[in-house]
């Protein structure tokens, strides 16, 4: 545990999915992450969720061969951190004052939701099963340990995962609804 890995063997590591470095990382890293993200108005969870795509955009920028570092990979990890979680903090605070600026129509609100409720539900039944199940347990509260259990998988860390493409897989089908874009319309 107290192994100090070079930036060059974390890098191939993170491409190979090396369990031992990701480990590694989530136990050197994510503390400060964690630190951070709740010192910022965000919760554990949120802490998790950050941690869990900044590990997924160094692995698409080490797969793609697009990783600059000009810094060491540990100040570039925690760079790309604090924008995740700054445009999330963005896109909270551009919400809550986009609902406070229109004005309360309860038809028109109650529309939109029953149009994007049929919109997901969609999306949802066109999901794999495992994404369905993924996305069942944690929208019923279950942890991301008990899901592991649950869903077989090696450990928590995997159980984000999953979390995480499950979440992007129905994204990606919602977002290739035609329904969805008279919605982003409907909304304007």
């Amino acid at each position: 545990m107290f192994n100090r890995f070079s930036d060059k063997s974390i890098i191939e590591g993170i491409r190979k999915q090396d369990d031992k470095i990701l480990n590694w990382l989530y136990d050197n890293y994510f503390p400060t992450v964690k630190s951070h993200i709740l010192k910022n108005s965000g919760t554990a969870d949120d802490a998790s969720d950050v941690f869990q795509d900044s590990i997924i955009i160094l692995y698409r920028q080490i797969c793609d061969n697009t990783l600059e570092l000009s810094t060491d990979l540990k100040g570039y990890f925690f760079g790309v951190v604090k924008n995740i979680w700054n445009n999330h903090l963005r896109m909270k605070k551009d919400t809550y004052e986009l609902r406070n600026d229109i004005p309360d129509e309860t038809a028109a609100d109650e529309s939109s939701d029953l149009m994007f409720e049929r919109i997901v539900s969609r999306a949802f039944e066109k999901l794999d099963p495992g994404h369905q199940d993924m996305l069942k347990l944690f929208s019923e509260g279950y942890s991301f340990e008990e899901i592991a259990k649950m869903m077989k998988l090696k450990n928590e860390t995997y159980a984000r995962r999953k979390k995480y493409l499950s979440k992007e897989a129905i994204m990606e089908i919602i977002r290739e609804d035609p329904e969805y874009q008279d919605y982003l319309r409907f909304l304007k």
